[in-house]
């Protein structure tokens, strides 16, 4: 679906010359061209001029020579090959006289002869690399030679045997006696030509080309003379100049000779209809292939009615026309074929798609006066820039420059035909792709183009350019000679029968009144879908810059005025925009036509020119109508990058682009990586926006595509919601993407047309979620509307499944559910039984049991309808779960009904439900609740079934711990005490002592209250409730001791003191209790308070010795602890900083002479540690969580030598310095009375508060040293430095991970009088 389309052409003019070759400086991007003149002497003065890249440089003269010319008389041009050689940077110019001359070009220009062929040259090629010369001589001999013309080579031309390459006979018989189908077997048993020749076209010279890789070439020559048929043939050689292989016997071959750069064919042409020539009829011209074996391979023919029409027959041109030679482009995609005519020369470009050959330009030479007619002398594609091609006329250089362009529709909704266009030749194949999707090279419409001037139907050959109307449905045709028609197409845009198109043409003319013009690109746009009112925008160039021509016309009627503006640059290019004029400079400079002013005026600016481009509004606020839309230009340049412009920056979309559109407010662009990317047009405001730097839009939110590899974006047409790409062979692919679905579909939903949303969604498996998540509260407003445009039952089902498998929450799915269910039970409920059905099915969790009830409803009036919904239900919902709901509805009709239309055995629920109907009611409940596991309802029933059964309750109770459900059930009944107590033993089991006291005293049973509470150490409510049961005081004493006990082992020693104190009227072991729990003051209260001194020397004194005998204890094995952990964490981080990977247990110093490891014992190395090996992934892909929670034990261990044991010496530390804040604590409560009982006692205190001060001392030092980080360094930048910082930086140093903790900094512990001492 791609055209050639001229993109910028120079013209080089080289006064009083005869330019006959040129060549390319690739390296200093200059052309050097051969003229050449005979003089008075019979030699050949040959000129080399210099032309450089500059648009605006003469050509110079860059040296001149003489040399004897060519004794053939025939011959019209002198030299054979021209070529620069980069390596030794001389121009070689071969002559056909026989001299081989070379030219300096890098110094002053000094030309020397390497040497002479005496017999003369007939064709020369130097090889694509420039190492290898391949010459013929006129004694028909071909010479192989080097880049220094030393001769590697020497044979004749003319070889008698095939080649190294030729074919084997296996013994499977004659070509006569083979199988070759019905057709094949006519044509292999048909009488062989006799007679091969040449065409008489056929210059008598003899060809040679290179295939790209330059491994072979080919030559191409005449048999010798002296037979009555002279015919060509090719033979294939090495780069040795071995044969490798000899064409067949092709009747009518001509001269032409090229073999494609890709290699896989050589082109030449053939002529039928004559004596020696090909069996056909007369006229009949052919461009032939053949591979390197020699043997053909396919074939199209040359449209000899596309060229130039014939009015003689020359001596020269048999047939009025000849082929003079073939060339390639660089990349083998475009054959060009120069032809020379009685009328003039032309050359023809065509490029083949689908294994089709379309023809997409014809350039015609220019001419000067009319009974010369314009003629070529040699046509040269660059070696590099693939579409770049350069022809030369005597006088001048011609370099045109094509690109491929895609001739689609821009039209939108609801005109959007999405048709395209394919130039071929004279024919324009044109197909809608939004009704119709024909493959290449077949087309819904094949519109021919002939002159309506005169009666011969004049053809009026290839255009230059094609532009469809955005707003309406009308086709520009261009010609380069300035020729324009406008065709209204008449397209079909609905689906049906009868014709797609009917074109007609409304206008024609010649837009620059017949100057000599360069016209190349066309655009139209229309005021309306009817094209009364239309603009003709076209773009030619002059020899000094590019013209603007605008016609404005009128009901189609010839335009009165035409505007014409020149603009101030060359090869500019015309920008799609609606209704506006706006071109693109050379360097990428937007400028817009101004018609008040005539004049264009800049509006953006691409950093590089960018032959895809176009203007597209873009709105800065979304849905806001008020804010006009500005103008965001986008281009594609031939970088790859995809750029988006506007008045004030630039930003690059993306670098890798291939091809790219604009579609429901989507750029669509494809890219080398073979994705389809969709850029939502809002977002370009914030990628243009200036003052948005650093918050430019995510990308990674654009919805990305896979295609097909190389695909190509031919159109999208919007309404199709279509997108059709186009493969590398030709063959075409049409895709709906879900970014352009889902734009058609929410305007549908918007407009609320919600049957067509919802069969797109249907039909491009769209989430029907959709529809309702677009504008949930508008869909709740317009149920109504919805269920009358989707009236199919089994559309609305589809639908609520959706529903029910969406991601929103349960209660939102049961709103919307329900709402629709309503609608339906209100429009027709025995049509949307179904549909209700899966509306209560579908909800979380599924409301089975109002389904069924709706059974119920419909059973008494219409069982058949019932019986299809039974069907139907059981469908949606497992028929055992519907079992269930049924049984539980307690209804046995229901039941049976899903029973039966389940299949279900009737020996599985027939027993049952006969055991059941012989129960009473109640009872009969109560059986169901059980068996469905509903133990709450199972219960309530039981209670229901009468006090008979209230021991079965209380076992039913006790079985499925439904104590609280009992307590509710039976309040305020006579057993209401029986179940409290009942459930107060299941608390008292349960050890919820608390609880069940509460419990036995709301049932009145003090005894299990009391013992409760002694259980759960409530010592004030066990002894507040005996004392108000009238306990006697034996038994209080007795619970005193024992409760007292109990407290004493919890450390609650205060609270034992007092149960002894309060309630066993004991003295002694209450201050005992205190001296246990380091109470002393409050002890030495009581044994005042009570006139027993006694009891401070038997008790309180020595208590007081062993308290601080116990502290001081303690306070040695922390500093046995401390310096222990200390000198360990010394030792570890000098290991750590030593040997770094030994400490981490990267790798084992025992292994490092080791070649071979098991799969086990494989530790990862100093380069593997970075990455993550695929033993080690194995290995913990294969723990079980067992193992894993071993794994954490042993990390949390410490063990000796392991990563982790420094951070569990840290942990201990700071479990260390909470042992000793506990200790101070204690001190605190105990130096005050050390200081006021005896000497022992006061020399005691002295000694363990200091002892206590100098631990505090040390273990605030070993606290610093400890959680001390090192200074940190400032590395060199290297690749091992980078390496090393992000390996420390997977090493968590366990001092971050373990805090540092806080040793409180007061001495309020201290006695301050001991310290005077």
């Amino acid at each position: 679906m791609r055209n050639l389309t001229l993109a910028a052409s120079t013209l080089t003019v080289i006064q009083n010359a005869n330019v006959t070759a040129t060549t390319i400086d690739l390296d200093e991007n200059v052309i050097y061209a051969t003229s050449e003149r005979q003089n008075l002497d019979g030699e050949v003065e040959v000129e080399i001029w210099k032309v450089d890249s500059d648009e605006t440089s003469r050509p110079s003269l860059f040296a001149i020579f003489s040399t004897v010319a060519s004794s053939e008389g025939s011959v019209t041009h002198q030299v054979v090959s021209l070529r620069v050689l980069p390596d030794t940077r001389r121009l070689s110019v071969i002559m056909r006289g026989g001299d081989i001359t070379m030219v300096a070009i890098d110094e002053e220009p000094t030309v020397d002869v390497e040497g002479t062929v005496e017999p003369g040259i007939l064709a020369a090629s130097w090889s694509p690399d420039d190492s290898l010369l391949v010459v013929i001589t006129g004694e028909a001999k071909l010479i192989l030679m080097t880049s220094t013309f030393d001769v590697l080579s020497e044979n004749p031309l003319h070889a008698t045997e095939f080649g190294e390459d030729a074919q084997i006979n296996v013994g499977w018989g004659s070509k006569q006696t083979q199988f070759h189908g019905s057709l094949g077997k006519a044509a292999a048993q048909a009488p062989a030509i006799s007679n091969v020749g040449s065409s008489p076209d056929d210059d008598l010279i003899p060809r040679v080309s290179w295939r790209g890789d330059g491994a072979f070439f080919v030559v191409s020559a005449l048999s010798p003379a002296g037979e009555s048929f002279r015919r060509r043939i090719l033979r294939v050689y090495d780069r040795n100049a071995a044969l490798q292989s000899t064409s067949e016997d092709i009747p009518g071959l001509e001269h032409n000779l090229v073999w494609r750069p890709s290699g896989n064919l050589i082109v030449g042409t053939q002529r039928f209809g004559f004596e020696g020539g090909g069996a056909g009829r007369e006229g009949r011209h052919d461009v032939v292939f053949f591979e390197r074996n020699g043997l053909r391979h396919g074939e199209f023919s040359i449209r000899a009615e596309d060229l130039t029409p014939i009015t003689k027959k020359s001596d020269g041109r048999k047939w009025g026309y000849k082929v003079r030679e073939l060339s390639w482009s660089s990349d083998s995609n475009v054959l060009g074929i120069w032809i020379e005519g009685d009328e003039g020369d032309i050359v023809q470009l065509w490029i083949m798609g689908n294994y089709y050959w379309y023809l997409k330009q014809e350039i015609l030479a220019p001419t000067y006066s009319s009974d010369q007619p314009g003629r070529f002398t040699s046509v040269a594609w660059h070696p590099e820039q693939a579409l770049h091609l350069m022809l030369t006329t005597p006088t001048e250089i011609i370099r045109r420059t094509y690109e491929w362009d895609v001739f689609a529709s821009i039209s939108q909704p609801p005109i959007d035909s999405g048709a395209v266009a394919v130039l071929d030749g004279s024919n324009i194949l044109l197909t809608p792709f939004r009704v119709q999707n024909i493959p290449p090279p077949m087309s819904s419409c094949k519109l021919t183009l002939t002159s309506r001037e005169s009666t011969t139907s004049k053809r009026l050959g290839t255009p230059i350019h094609a532009s469809f109307s955005s707003t309406s449905d009308l086709l520009a045709i261009l010609w380069e000679s300035g020729r324009a028609e406008l065709w209204s197409l008449h397209t079909r845009l609905q689906v049906g029968r009868g014709k797609v198109m009917g074109p007609s043409m409304v206008w024609s003319g010649q837009v620059g009144g017949g100057d000599a013009r360069q016209y190349r690109q066309i655009h139209v746009s229309s005021a309306d879908a009817l094209g009364a009112s239309t603009s003709l925008v076209v773009l030619s160039t002059d020899r000094g810059s590019d013209i603007l021509t605008v016609l404005d016309l009128a009901d189609f009627k010839p335009p009165k005025d035409v505007n014409t503006l020149p603009l101030p640059y060359r090869n500019c290019r015309l920008v799609t925009e609606d209704r506006k004029i706006t071109c693109q400079g050379p360097g990428g400079e937007i400028l817009q036509y101004n018609a008040e002013e005539n004049r264009v005026l800049p509006v953006a600016r691409f950093p590089e020119f960018c032959f895809y481009s176009r203007g597209i509004p873009s709105s800065s606020s979304e849905g806001v109508e008020e804010v006009p839309p500005v103008v965001v230009y986008i281009g594609l340049g031939r970088s790859g990058k995809l750029h988006i412009s506007n008045e004030k920056s630039t930003h690059i979309l993306a670098h890798n682009t291939t091809s790219f559109t604009v579609a429901s407010g989507f750029v669509i662009f494809t890219s080398t990586t073979h994705e389809a990317t969709f850029v939502p047009i809002q977002s370009f405001h914030m990628f243009l926006n200036t003052s948005n730097e650093g918050l430019k839009p995510s990308t990674t939110d654009w919805e990305v595509r896979r295609v097909e590899r190389g695909s190509r974006i031919v159109t999208a047409v919007p309404s199709s919601m279509s997108l059709v790409l186009q493969m590398p062979r030709g063959n075409l692919e049409t895709i709906n993407p879900r970014p352009l679905v889902m734009e058609v579909v929410k305007q549908d939903l918007n407009a609320g047309n919600y049957r067509k949303a919802f069969f797109a969604c249907r039909k491009h498996r769209i989430d029907l979620n959709v529809l309702v998540d677009h504008d949930q509260e508008t869909f709740l407003t317009r149920i109504s509307s919805f269920v009358e445009q989707i009236h199919e039952v089994d559309h609305i089902n589809l639908l609520l499944a959706g529903l029910g498998r969406g991601s929103q929450p349960p209660e939102t799915i049961a709103k919307l559910c329900d709402a629709i269910r309503v609608e339906l039970e209100a429009k027709d409920l025995k049509k949307y039984v179904n549909s209700i059905l899966t509306a209560y099915v579908v909800k979380t969790p599924p409301d089975h049991e109002s389904g069924l009830a709706i059974l119920l409803r419909l059973r008494e009036t219409d069982p058949d309808l019932v019986e299809d919904a039974v069907k139907y239900i059981i469908f949606l919902v497992d028929a055992d779960r519907l079992f269930d709901t049924a049984l539980g509805m307690y209804d046995f009709s229901l039941v049976l009904m899903i029973a039966q239309y389940a299949q279900k055995d009737p020996r599985e629920y027939l027993p049952f439900l006969r055991e059941l109907r012989a129960l009473d009611k109640y009872h009969q409940r109560f059986r169901i609740d059980d068996h469905l596991k509903r133990y709450s309802s199972a219960l309530r029933n039981l209670s229901l079934a009468g006090p008979d059964f209230f021991a079965d309750a209380t076992a039913y109770v006790e079985l499925h711990r439904l104590h609280e459900e009992a307590l509710k059930i039976w309040k305020n009944t006579e057993h209401y005490n029986a179940v409290l107590e009942l459930y107060g033993d299941w608390l008292f089991e349960r050890r919820d002592f608390r609880q069940a006291a509460s419990i036995f005293i709301k049932a009145q049973n003090d005894p299990k209250a009391m013992v409760s509470h002694e259980k759960a150490l409530e010592w004030q409510e066990l002894f507040d409730l005996a004392v108000r049961v009238g306990m006697p005081g034996d038994e209080v004493v007795s619970t005193a001791y024992r409760i007292a006990e109990d407290l004493g082992s919890k450390k609650r020693h205060s609270e034992a003191a007092r149960v002894l104190l309060d309630y066993a009227k004991d003295i002694r072991e209450a201050v005992i209790a205190l001296v246990q729990g380091n109470l002393f003051s409050e002890a030495r209260r009581i044994v005042t308070m009570t006139n027993k001194p006694e009891l401070l020397e038997n008790i309180i004194h020595p208590g007081a010795l062993e308290s601080c005998a116990q502290i001081m204890e303690d306070v040695n094995e922390c500093k046995e602890q401390l310096r222990k952990q200390v000198n360990r964490l010394r030792e570890l981080r000098i290991k750590k900083v030593e040997e770094p990977d030994a400490f981490y247990g990267i790798e084992d110093a025992v292994l490092h002479n080791v070649d071979v490891m098991t799969d086990v014992s494989m530790p990862a190395s100093a380069f593997t540690r970075y990455t993550i090996a695929p033993t080690s992934v194995s290995k913990t892909s294969k723990r079980s969580s067992r193992s894993k929670r071993k794994m954490e034990r042993k990390v949390g261990s410490g063990r000796k030598g392991t990563v982790d044991e420094e951070e569990y010496l840290l942990k201990s530390v700071t479990k260390l310095v909470g042992r000793f804040i506990t200790v101070q604590d204690e001190a605190r409560g105990l130096l005050p009375h050390l200081f006021q009982f005896t000497p022992e006692h006061y020399q005691d205190g002295l000694s363990m508060q200091q002892h206590l001060a100098r631990f505090s001392t040390e273990l605030e030092e070993g606290l610093e040293e400890i959680w001390k980080k090192p200074a940190e360094e400032n590395p060199v930048d290297s690749w091992a430095s980078r390496m090393e910082e992000a390996e420390n930086n997977k090493r968590v140093n366990p001092i971050d991970k373990v805090l540092k903790p806080d040793l409180p900094s007061n001495s309020t512990w201290r006695m301050n009088l001991f310290d005077t001492e």
